[in-house]
C-alpha cells in the first residue's frame, strides 16, 4: 500500500490496531478493542492487496469464540460472527488519493466554476437541496454545516455541491456529493471532488470518498476524479441481533 500517504496508512491501522491481538499472520489480523463504539463494535476492513483486518469488543470477541480459535482467517472470522448472531452492514468501498496523483493534482491549474460554499449560500443551497430527491440526499450526505463544502454552478444556479467532515477522529476527511439529475454527466462532480480534495489537503487532511458495491455512478465518478480504490470497510448492521 506505498502508493498510498502514510497518513491513510496510519490511520486505517490506528482503526484496527488498538487493543488486545487476537490473532496475526500475514494476510489477516484481528483484535479485541473495549474502547469502541457501539455502531462500530465490529469493524473489517479489506484491502486491495489481498489483506484484511478486523476489530471487535473483548464482549463480542467471547461470544465468538475467537480466544479459542487457532489459525483464524478471514472466511472462518465471518463464520464465526455468524454462528454468533452478528450481522455486517452492508460493505463500502472506500477509495483515496495516490500520492502521485497528489502530486498530478497539485500541478492542476484552478478550476472554472467550483467554489467555496458557506452559510451565506443558505437559500441557494435549500434551493439545490429541493430540486434533489430523497433517496439521492440520503445517499450522498452533503450538508452546508459540513466542515468543507464546495459547489458547482451552471449559469448562476448551483447544480453539484460535495461536503466533508473530518472521520472518526482522524487526518481523513470523508467526502459526499451530489449533483442534479438534469446537470450529470457534465464534469460538475469530477470538479468539485478535485477542488475540494485540493482545499482539503491544504487543511492537513487526506480526502475520502465511499460508496456501496453496486453504486455503478458513484464508482465511475471515483476513477474520473482520479481516486483509487483502498478497499472494503464494513461495520455491524443496526438490525443485528448481538
Amino acid at each position: 500500500m506505498s502508493y498510498f500517504s502514510q497518513t491513510i496508512v496510519d490511520f486505517w491501522r490506528a482503526q484496527f490496531l488498538n487493543g488486545d491481538i487476537l490473532h496475526s499472520d500475514d494476510n489477516f489480523t484481528v483484535t479485541a478493542d473495549p474502547d469502541l463504539d457501539e455502531n462500530c463494535r465490529v469493524m473489517v476492513l479489506e484491502t486491495i492487496d489481498g489483506r484484511a483486518m478486523a476489530v471487535l469488543t473483548p464482549e463480542l470477541a467471547v461470544k465468538a469464540g475467537l480466544r479459542k480459535r487457532q489459525g483464524l482467517s478471514i472466511a472462518g472470522f465471518r463464520q464465526a460472527l455468524d454462528e454468533a448472531g452478528v450481522m455486517l452492514h452492508g460493505a463500502d468501498r472506500v477509495y483515496h488519493f495516490t500520492e502521485a496523483e497528489k502530486k498530478r493534482l497539485a500541478l492542476d491549474e484552478p478550476v472554472a466554476g467550483p467554489r467555496r460554499l458557506s452559510a451565506e449560500d443558505g437559500a441557494l443551497f435549500a434551493g439545490f437541496q429541493a430540486q434533489a430527491s430523497e433517496q439521492d440526499l440520503d445517499g450522498a450526505f452533503v450538508e452546508l454545516d459540513h466542515w468543507l463544502v464546495f459547489g458547482s454552478f451552471e449559469q448562476d444556479r448551483l447544480v453539484c455541491a460535495g461536503s466533508m467532515y473530518p472521520w472518526m477522529d482522524g487526518r481523513v476527511a470523508d467526502l459526499g456529493v451530489l449533483t442534479l439529475e438534469p446537470f450529470r454527466g457534465k464534469g460538475h462532480a469530477r470538479k468539485v471532488v478535485r477542488s475540494i480534495s485540493r482545499h482539503a489537503w491544504d487543511l492537513g487532511y487526506e480526502p475520502q470518498y465511499r460508496c456501496q458495491l453496486d453504486n455503478a455512478a458513484s464508482i465511475l465518478l471515483a476513477g474520473k476524479a482520479g481516486l483509487e480504490l483502498f478497499g472494503t470497510w464494513e461495520v455491524v448492521s443496526p438490525d443485528s441481533a448481538v
